[in-house]
């Protein structure tokens, strides 16, 4: 966006991968609705596409921000009329620097979990976002004991209902046959925002697309399919390497095979793991994926940067830090305007695509003392991706975010097929959770931004007879 603005001026990208990645196959499904592919280039693609940019492949080592000067690690230094810091997150690792916890953040940490996993009988996976959900679908042939902080897996993207629709699948060698579509509403106890949805390695990198486990075989050495155990409620207290664990003289569990079955394990494993329920399993390894922090370390020292409660850069609806000419987007960054009542942050690549796309938006605006509006993309949240083979669509408050106990839900479930949640407040419809192929996101996506009184349909908004499309179009 910037190379297109300003063909004359000199734009330099700064970054510690080789690779750059590309947004391809874009599809705009709908107003807010973005798919699309991540595609890891060589950066000189870039460069011949724009000659003004030049591709510096080097971290940043200090950032002065009242020289406008950037020192990279390779001892360089150049001046900034203007500058974005667009460094992302870094994964929360639930132990640092333990050989034996790997996490997943970029296409580095996916292939080294590959050929780990292709030497492993048992691994425990610690998270509940989208990694932890993609990862544990997508293992095949390796025990999996998935410890999850929650009542329910996929805390982060959507309720327990929508966690009992998704779990047969994880078990399930074939496919089941839908059954009849039973329609309920109900209201919930409040709800808060959960842990951030991203994934973790030892070193920040470029974070993975949303595909990331497309063209990996992620599988065990045992010739079964799924074996998923969940362990709810609970968190890894302490990690003991074997030696340590022989010492200490006491038990660990074998995979359960049904709840009550807490039998006591005689294999010897590389590395064990204490649960705060009091279990301890081992493993061959252990998969950290419990979200990110974001990667504002090297630009703080001597810089008096506004910081987020989680840790982002304050950014205005302009995309400015606090400090002058410095603009943020992405992970690395806060939200800190007045957000639309439907709209919120999240760290995910439709957003940080969004938000780069903006901020180079307000930077050119800026410079040519023009004013932006808001861009759309910030009226209403938005977000589509895939979970165990089922499309996933959530929209707005999908969570009831920030709605407090004043709002009701209203659900329609068909097993094996759809799970449609929306969360209504004062007759109107605030988010909403899509499993399946519904065919509803545009008609929801309409509903929530117009904020229409629905009260007089009821439950009919949900009654599969009734094409609600067809009311609304």
């Amino acid at each position: 966006k910037l190379a297109m603005e300003f063909p004359s001026e000199d734009i330099f990208l700064m970054t510690t991968s080789p690779v750059i990645k590309a947004i391809t196959n874009f599809k705009q499904v709908s107003k807010t609705l973005e798919e699309f592919d991540v595609e890891e280039q060589p950066s000189s693609l870039l460069e011949k596409r724009y000659p003004n940019i030049k591709v510096i492949q080097s971290g940043v080592k200090q950032l002065k921000s009242d020289e406008h000067k950037i020192f990279t690690e390779d001892g360089k230094e150049y001046m900034y009329e203007k500058l974005c810091l667009c460094a992302g997150a870094k994964p929360k690792l639930i132990f640092e620097g333990n050989p034996y916890v790997l996490g997943i953040r970029d296409t580095d940490s996916a292939q080294a979990f590959q050929k780990n996993l292709a030497q492993s009988e048992r691994i425990v996976v610690v998270g509940n976002g989208g990694i932890a959900l993609e990862l544990v679908y997508e293992i095949h042939g390796c025990e999996v004991i998935w410890a999850i902080k929650d009542k329910a897996i996929g805390n982060t993207f959507f309720d327990a209902g929508a966690a009992e629709f998704l779990i047969p699948k994880l078990t399930a060698e074939k496919r089941e046959t839908p059954i009849e579509c039973k329609r309920t509403k109900y209201t919930m106890e409040g709800s808060e925002e959960k842990e951030r949805h991203r994934a973790a390695s030892d070193k920040p990198g470029s974070a993975l697309g949303p595909d990331w486990h497309e063209g990996l075989c992620l599988k065990g050495t045992k010739e079964f399919s799924h074996k998923v155990h969940i362990e709810t409620l609970c968190e890894v207290k302490k990690i003991y390497l074997q030696q340590e664990f022989i010492q200490l003289q006491r038990t660990s569990l074998t995979f359960p095979k049904e709840e009550k079955n807490v039998e006591p394990d005689e294999v010897l494993w590389p590395v064990y793991v204490e649960l705060t329920n009091g279990k301890i399993y081992g493993c061959d390894f252990i998969v950290s994926a419990t979200g990110v922090v974001p990667n504002v370390k090297p630009f703080l020292d001597g810089n008096y940067f506004a910081v987020g409660e989680d840790g982002g850069l304050n950014v205005d609806k302009h995309m400015r830090t606090s400090l002058p000419d410095i603009y943020a987007a992405g992970d690395i960054c806060t939200a800190s305007w007045e957000p639309s009542p439907v709209w919120h942050q999240m760290r995910l690549w439709t957003q940080a695509r969004q938000m780069g796309w903006y901020a180079a938006k307000c930077m050119v605006a800026d410079t040519l003392g023009e004013s932006i509006d808001m861009d759309f993309s910030f009226e209403l949240f938005a977000h589509i991706t895939k979970f165990f083979n089922y499309k996933v669509v959530v929209l707005g408050k999908y969570n009831a975010q920030g709605l407090g106990l004043d709002h009701e839900l209203m659900l329609r479930c068909t097993k094996g097929q759809e799970y449609v949640k929306v969360v209504m407040q004062n007759g109107r419809m605030m988010g909403a959770v899509l499993i399946g192929e519904t065919d509803l996101e545009e008609t929801f996506e309409n509903l929530i931004l117009n904020q229409m009184d629905l009260s007089a349909y009821g439950e009919d908004l949900l009654n599969p007879d009734i094409d609600i499309e067809d009311y609304f179009d």
